[in-house]
């Protein structure tokens, strides 16, 4: 399938995959950004798009940015993703049409060979991942008892809860969240599971979803809840996106009252020169490929000769903060944004 190059991100990714499902009907999209540290790794989304021109764009920037992750990371892996492109406002498919989807989505994966690896993200779920294996054996977080690491969400979130942790320290001097205002926007699996943990590590929490049914973890914690667009804004220390990207733009990064963000989203910035602006206004942003790499660094230890172990995954992705720790000391270093020591970081461990 061709796709104008004017509709897309620049291009520099080594393969490209669109393909019409002859069971559902769907398509299906892999882009494969690079293999240079190893196989390409990254969830497959299953999401509404207006076009297809959108579901290859968001292919290609997420590919993109697994690559940056996982070299930041450190991880033999390169980067990927997966997309099965429903209609716009379609409700997710159900059942056998679902599976359907399932097993079309697993025979693009077969076509590469084992360059690329899936695993779950927004729209699909560990439950989704054994009938994606019916196609393939190149799937990730399959459950303990086929000897995959299960749901990655727990680790992500931990991830994140690191990589704050050293943004407070930094900020503020001590990574003690005690007392500290935190809005986290989105409390699906990975943002939930990071509400409770900050709750119990004495946080005062803000808490927001497009979907009114959590509004119970929110009663459950004795946090506040607002809509999405106050808690992004709200007079808190920290911000925590953990929903869909580009919320940080040229409308919301002037208006931002916080001093830390530092969340689970991908693609926060909905432009890259945002970080030199949120570096302006003194709020420290943490590159959301690094703060968000738990669920890859576990499913990396999946992935390893040996066999899943949990204690060596519980450790691996609490380096997260480590990690950061380096990114923040090199950018203050060379006086420039987390985001582009993140970025010096992983080039030269690809190069």
């Amino acid at each position: 399938m061709a796709v104008a190059d004017r509709y897309l991100e620049p291009l520099e990714h080594e393969e490209l995959v669109v393909r019409r499902g002859r069971r559902s009907g769907l398509y299906t999209i892999v882009a494969v950004h690079s293999t240079v540290r190893g196989p390409s790794l990254g969830g497959c989304r299953m999401w509404g798009y207006g076009d297809a021109r959108a579901a290859v764009r968001d292919a290609l920037r997420l590919s993109r940015a697994m690559t940056f992750k996982s070299a930041v990371a450190d991880l033999p892996l390169g980067g990927g993703k997966g997309v099965i492109m429903l209609p716009a406002g379609a409700p997710p498919p159900a059942g056998e049409h679902r599976r359907d989807v399932l097993l079309d989505f697993g025979d693009t994966i077969a076509q590469l060979e084992g360059r690329y690896v899936t695993a779950e993200d927004v729209g699909t779920s560990d439950a989704d991942m054994p009938v994606i294996a019916e196609r393939t054996t190149h799937v990730a977080g399959l459950a303990p008892e086929r000897g995959g690491s299960g749901d990655p969400s727990p680790w992500t979130a931990l991830g994140v809860e690191a990589a704050i942790r050293v943004a407070a320290e930094r900020v503020w001097g001590t990574g003690d969240l005690g007392g500290r205002s935190v809005a986290v926007i989105g409390l699906g699996h990975v943002g939930g599971t990071l509400a409770r943990s900050l709750a119990a590590s004495g946080a005062r929490l803000v808490v927001a979803d497009v979907a009114a049914g959590r509004r119970a973890l929110a009663d459950e914690l004795g946090a506040e809840w607002i809509e999405p667009e106050a808690a992004l804004l709200a007079d808190v220390d920290i911000v925590a996106p953990c929903a869909l990207g580009g919320v940080l733009d040229h409308d919301t990064v002037p208006a931002l009252r916080c001093r830390v963000v530092a969340g689970a989203a991908n693609n926060q910035l909905a432009s890259e020169a945002l970080a030199g602006a949120l570096l302006a206004r003194g709020i420290l942003w943490v590159p959301d490929y690094v703060a968000n790499a738990g669920g890859i660094i576990n499913i990396a230890v999946e992935l390893e000769d040996g066999g899943y172990d949990t204690g060596r995954a519980r450790e691996r992705v609490l380096a997260v903060g480590d990690t950061l720790r380096s990114v923040l000391d090199l950018a203050e270093a060379e006086r420039t944004t987390p985001l582009a020591a993140a970025q010096a970081l992983a080039r030269t461990r690809l190069a």
